[in-house]
């Protein structure tokens, strides 16, 4: 299994804290899980619904895959989907782009035609 990009939905002030220091280390489920927890693109809308439902000041940051080499896993999870996890910091080297993930009136995650 594989993805040439992958998705972390992140909350701004985390995100900025991120940029700021050239990584991001992850959210707090990250570090308590021992990895970064990332979409594919077909999985990054049921994340939205599922974690961070109704939640405003959200970033969807969008990687390369493959610059995360073999840190990079793909491991079963939620209903035995192949997750990607990272098992090191993210370099924001990685980072294709960061982009808003606002909600629409309906209160649902707006998700940029950008996504792959």
């Amino acid at each position: 299994m594989s993805a040439a990009v992958i998705y972390k939905i992140v909350p701004a002030a985390l995100w900025h804290t991120a940029e700021a220091a050239g990584r991001f280390d992850g959210a707090s489920i990250d570090l308590t899980d021992g990895f970064i927890h990332f979409s594919t693109a077909e999985q990054a809308r049921a994340t939205a619904a599922r974690y961070f439902a109704g939640q405003e000041g959200l970033i969807l940051v969008a990687v390369d895959a493959a610059a995360l080499g073999d840190k990079l896993i793909f491991e079963p999870s939620r209903g035995g989907d192949l997750f990607p996890h990272l098992y090191a910091p993210l370099l924001l080297s990685a980072v294709l782009w960061a982009k808003p993930l606002p909600l629409s009136h309906e209160g649902t995650h707006i998700f940029p035609e950008a996504m792959q």
